[in-house]
């Protein structure tokens, strides 16, 4: 089930006229609140959400989303008028999936949701990953260190698990922005740094796990030691 959260009744009806010729099983909402009750009864795989709306609008929906456990690994894909770069950075900081403005074609909208949930179903299918003393579960979507759950938001735990499929490998910031955030997203590289800084906090004793590379950029510690406590390098 994908769940559309558009006031415009014409660009709602066409996004889940979309949707639904290309198979997808699709409701549509006019505001947040009713989008909300939804959610407490059927969670979706999916959610399209617009950033102006009446009441709550898309991005307290989206802390919402993220807030609350049932919901908080919902893949979502910002429907949105709003072309400006901060916007775009806000949105997936705070947990957004991808970012498609308006006016966007119907071809494209289709491709964006294909490839998130994709990306969603491979999390799912993906085996649990160990370094040290850090246990990720993409399908429970759990982290634990020595055994105590971590929690983390959706770009901390995919930026976790990038790196983690990927040990002793370095990846420069445009390369993290691009596998983790979005393919064609080009924002600024600071938003990566922010996400790494907060990753090792969470991590706590597992923070030196995660090491710099000056000029360069960031990998997981080859051969995943067991991290002692101690500031990160």
């Amino acid at each position: 089930m994908i769940y559309s959260v558009e006031d415009d009744p014409a660009i709602r009806e066409l996004v889940l006229y979309t949707l639904r010729q290309a198979g997808y099983e699709a409701e549509g909402f006019a505001e947040g609140r009713s989008f909300l009750e939804a959610c407490k009864t059927r969670v979706p795989q999916l959610v399209l959400l617009d950033q102006m709306l009446p009441g709550l609008d898309g991005t307290r929906l989206l802390q919402r989303l993220r807030a609350e456990e049932r919901t908080r690994r919902v893949p979502v894909i910002m429907l949105t008028a709003r072309d400006a770069e901060i916007d775009k950075v806000r949105s997936l900081d705070l947990g957004a999936d991808d970012y498609v403005v308006k006016p966007f074609g119907v071809m494209e909208l289709l491709s964006r949701v294909r490839a998130v949930l994709r990306r969603a179903g491979a999390q799912e299918a993906a085996g649990p990953l160990r370094a040290g003393p850090v246990l990720l579960d993409a399908a429970r979507q759990e982290v634990s260190v020595q055994g105590e759950m971590v929690q983390l938001t959706n770009k901390e735990f995919r930026l976790l698990q990038f790196l983690m499929e990927n040990p002793g490998l370095v990846f420069t910031r445009e390369q993290l922005l691009s596998k983790v955030w979005d393919t064609d997203y080009a924002g600024d590289t600071r938003t990566v740094d922010m996400h790494v800084r907060t990753l090792r906090v969470k991590l706590g004793a597992a923070a030196a796990l995660i090491e710099t590379r000056r000029g360069v950029g960031y990998r997981l510690a080859d051969g995943a030691p067991d991290a002692a406590p101690g500031k990160a390098t």
